[in-house]
């Protein structure tokens, strides 16, 4: 039905995928490709994870560094988690989640971080609530969740 993949197999998605999220998160495009070319050229071990429909992005998220916070000590972060509205109750997100934990996992690269507002959204897939921190720019504080 739906074919989850990640933009290091999957090179050619690169400029679909910056401007996808770009235009969910509002964050330039090129900061994007930034993060992205970095895992394409080897140079981290992080990297982005799509879910598709046909040819269709309705699903994704990366790893970056620090998703900017105040916490820079706790990292890698899990970032611009998004589903498409229309498909979302199926269940992309888990399996993005479960997807980049496992990668992640496989690299050695453990624990991994997710800042977020939801609440108990992220706990079903076996995220447990670490710290409060202020994302940058922001004038409240939000949730800092762990996957060890």
């Amino acid at each position: 039905m739906y074919k989850y993949v990640t933009i290091r197999k999957e090179p050619k998605l690169i400029e679909k995928a910056a401007e996808w999220f770009s235009k969910h998160w509002h964050i330039p495009k090129e900061a994007y490709l930034k993060e992205m070319k970095l895992c394409l050229e080897n140079k981290t071990e992080y990297d982005w994870y799509l879910c598709l429909s046909k040819e269709d992005i309705i699903g994704g998220l990366g790893v970056i560094q620090n998703d900017f916070n105040n916490r820079k000590d706790l990292f890698p972060n899990v970032c611009a988690v998004y589903t498409e509205e229309t498909y979302r109750g199926q269940g992309i997100a888990g399996n993005l989640l479960n997807m980049v934990v496992t990668d992640m996992k496989s690299k050695g690269i453990t624990p991994i971080y997710l800042l977020a507002d939801i609440v108990g959204f992220y706990e079903k897939y076996g995220w447990e609530f670490l710290c409060m921190a202020q994302g940058d720019g922001e004038d409240h504080e939000s949730r800092v969740y762990i996957h060890r």
